[in-house]
This record gives C-alpha cells, structure tokens and sequence, in this order.
C-alpha cells in the first residue's frame, strides 16, 4: 500500500476513534472534569513518550515566546471537554456533537473582528444555515434521562463549540512549535487547568471508581486522546488540506450513529434536516479557505 494510502487510513480511524468518545463517557459514572484531567494528563504523557520513542526533538527554546498562547489555549480546551462531557449527560450524543460543530461557524462569525476577514455572501449563507439548523435540532434535544427537552445539554454543546472555536483561532497565530510539541503542551495544560476546578466541584481529586471504571478512563487517555492524535497529526504530511476537513467530517457521522444505533437515542427527521445544515455550513466554511487551523487544532474532541 502506498504512503497515501496508508495516510488515509490513519486519517480515517482517528476519526472514528473521535466518533466514539460520547458513547465512551456516557459508560463512565465519573465527573466531567475528573475525565477531562485524565484525558489530558494520560493523552499528553502518551505523547511525550511517542515523541522520544520516534526521536522526534522538543526545542522549547524555538518556540518560547508562543508557549503563553500554547498553555492559554490549553487551559481552553480542558473546559471546553468539561461542558462537551456535559453536554452528553443532558442531551443526546448526536445533538451534542452537531452543537460541538458549530465551532467553525462561529470563528466565521468573529472573523471580521478578530480576524480582519470579510464576511461574504457565502460565509452569510454558511451562519444563517447553522443557525436555522440548531434551531431544528433543538426540538431533537430529548434528554436519555428523563425524555424531556434539555436545553440545557444543547448550552453546554455550545459553550463548548465557543471554547473550541477560541483554540482555533489562537492556533492560528502559532507558528513555530510543531504539532506533536503544540498538542502534548496543550493536552498537560488541560489537565492541570482543570484540577482546581475538579476538587471545588467534587470535594476531592481523586474520586472512588472500580477496576472498570479505571480502565474506560485509561482508555479513554490513551485511545480516544493519545494514539487518535498520532494517527490524526501522522495522516497530514501526505494529504491535501481539503481531503484532511473532508474526511474530518467522519467524526460527527460516527457520533450520529452511535447516538441512533447504539444508544438508541431519538432523532427526528426535523433533527435530521438541522445535522445536514450545521454539517453542511461547516463543510462549506472549510471550503472558503479561512480554516485551516482546524485540521491543526490541538482541540479535536
């Protein structure tokens, strides 16, 4: 098989290792910000450890004046898990995930000021879209707990989408560190950040689990965090940039599909209508050229 190929497969399988993380979090009977710290810390250490196994150098002295933006951006992404890890506790995997992706939309939305980039017919078009299609699938909502709407759930998706959306565009102005050095950073950075919050919220750091629970987590750390990276990072030398947003778009299919047929959640044809417009707009924004940071982005869920 060619290297191509075999890029494509790695590409692929990171993202439905991704795909799959809601339906892995709703199995672990832990807090949002306990699996946040975890995913971190084990998803950043797996990397350290990658990067001296495949001598590949860490030059902190390269990168040193974008470490504050790289740590900052970390911070970011350790509550943007906590309120994605919510928002699966109170709405449907599905219209979690679909809330998760209205990130680059909003970066379209924030462009003009903090980007200094022109909003166009089609980047108009792209917004309008997402926006009547969270509006749809906000009557899709159906929380698996109770079965009544949960906005709520849809909040956390979208408080999660803004953090995310804030990763990007950070991202965007760094430069020198690699990926592999950005992403190992950012992942500790989320873990640590999130400590502080953990114990104010559960009272303790390390909260009681079984031999079960500590392996989902270990998973979830090193599966879902630390080798999805490495195979998401190891696709992008050999693919274009479109092929690499193209093919990310597997992993709110995959979430889709496992909130409808694994877990059995409700989906109505008025929530399908709204996941092709938010699907749709996004897949549209990377096509305008303004986010390329977002195959980069060390925030993938």
């Amino acid at each position: 098989m060619s290297e191509h190929g075999k890029s494509l497969i790695r590409l692929s399988l990171s993202m439905l290792i991704f795909g799959t993380i809601g339906l892995f979090r709703r199995l672990v009977p832990l807090s949002s910000a306990f699996i946040a710290i975890a995913r971190g810390l084990i998803g950043g250490l797996f990397l350290v450890a990658f990067m001296y196994i495949t001598r590949k150098p860490i030059s902190f002295h390269r990168f040193r004046t974008e470490i504050p933006r790289i740590l900052i951006s970390g911070a970011l992404i350790g509550f943007n898990w906590i309120f994605l890890f919510e928002a699966y506790n109170y709405t449907t995997v599905a219209v979690a995930t679909l809330c998760y992706y209205m990130a680059p939309v909003i970066v379209l939305l924030v462009s003009p000021f903090l980007l200094r980039e022109r909003l166009t017919p089609l980047r108009i078009g792209c917004i309008l879209a997402a926006v009547i299609g969270m509006f749809l699938i906000s009557g899709a909502g159906m929380s698996p707990v109770t079965g009544a709407l949960s906005y709520r759930g849809i909040l956390f998706g979208l408080a999660a989408a803004a953090l995310y959306a804030s990763v990007i565009i950070i991202n965007m102005h760094i430069h020198l560190a690699g990926v592999y050095e950005r992403t190992f950073l950012q992942l500790l950075a989320a873990g640590a950040v999130t400590i502080p919050y953990q114990m104010m919220t559960d009272g303790t750091l390390l909260p009681p689990m079984n031999a079960g629970t500590l392996l989902l987590l270990l998973f979830i750390g090193l599966f879902h965090t630390g080798v999805a990276y490495v195979l998401y990072f190891g696709s992008f030398d050999l693919l274009p940039a479109h092929t690499v947003a193209f093919l990310s778009y597997l992993d709110p299919v995959v979430a889709v599909l496992m909130s409808v047929l694994v877990l059995h959640e409700p989906l109505t044809l008025t929530g399908a209508a709204g996941m092709v417009l938010i699907l749709g707009s996004t897949i549209l924004s990377e096509h305008t050229g303004q986010q390329k940071a977002k195959t980069e982005s060390g925030g993938k869920s």
